[in-house]
């Protein structure tokens, strides 16, 4: 058997992710962002429900998956079909970047806005956790436990009102978070239909631009922002790479050595995050 050497191995490896994520190394904003929402609309009419409910941060990511859907929710009652688009806000207190959140509101123009403020069931959680004798290892373990809190207590919310409206809850994850498994376990992860599948980066920020989010939208610092002693913390801070890495990898582009060697790791880490949950096999 003919030797593969390092560097055929490692493309081999970028090439299978990149299918398996279902990457394209270029698109056609326009033609995206109307496939996309033809697709919600769609899925709306052969399920047989009337909403769509995404929660709205301020982030490109919210925006950009807020703009298909108001277009989809258009696109369905054009069919005869009711519909309608649900947008919510959903901070932890005061959200140091709220006015983003506004601005992305002002150019969605979503339907309906409900605003629900998660930190007092957020931080009874953590209290109640407490409460039952658990401790934690420092202020930041615990802080980083709140923020999956936080994300898990967005999703319980959205999903009340989804059930409320007979609608579908939309999720924000893309292929540059899920490479890098940069999303909360049944908390942000948690959806119905994640529009933004298959799209990295820089492809979410372009159907944004397209949409017309001026550049202090499209072009904003990433932030989960779920971690109460780090406030608007930029995800590259956590990744070890940055999102035009991520992309380039994504893209099928060589990348240093060091990034192609972090990012296979998180990917391989993470693999749980993007599986159905484990079970016993007895056959």
């Amino acid at each position: 058997m003919e030797a593969i050497n390092i560097g055929e191995q490692l493309s081999k490896e970028q090439n299978l992710i990149i299918k398996t994520l279902g990457v394209r190394s270029s698109i056609d904003p326009g033609e995206e962002f109307a496939a996309r929402a033809d697709f919600l609309s769609t899925l709306l009419i052969q399920s047989k429900k009337k909403c769509l409910v995404l929660g709205i941060s301020g982030g490109v990511d919210s925006l950009t998956a807020g703009l298909i859907a108001q277009q989809a929710v258009v696109n369905a009652r054009l069919s005869g079909h009711i519909s309608k688009f649900v947008a919510m806000r959903l901070p932890y207190g005061e959200q140091q970047d709220e006015a983003d959140a506004q601005l992305s509101l002002d150019l969605i123009q979503p339907d309906e806005v409900l605003t629900l403020n998660i930190k007092e069931p957020s931080d009874q959680m953590l209290l109640s956790v407490k409460r039952s004798g658990v401790s934690f290892d420092d202020v930041l373990q615990e802080d980083f436990i709140l923020g999956n809190i936080k994300a898990r207590q967005r999703m319980i919310a959205q999903y009340a009102i989804a059930g409320r409206e007979e609608g579908l809850v939309i999720g924000t994850d893309h292929a540059a978070e899920a490479l890098m498994g940069f999303f909360t376990k049944h908390g942000d992860g948690a959806c119905d239909v994640a529009p933004l599948s298959g799209l990295n980066k820089r492809q979410v920020r372009a159907l944004a631009q397209y949409g017309g989010a001026g550049e202090q939208l499209f072009n904003k610092t990433p932030t989960a922002d779920l971690e109460t002693l780090a406030p608007l913390k930029p995800d590259e801070l956590s990744f070890g790479v940055s999102y035009n890495e991520i992309d380039n990898f994504l893209e099928g582009k060589t990348v240093s050595e060091k990034v192609y060697e972090i990012i296979l790791k998180q990917y391989k880490a993470t693999e749980h995050k993007r599986s159905l949950p484990v079970s016993p096999s007895f056959t």
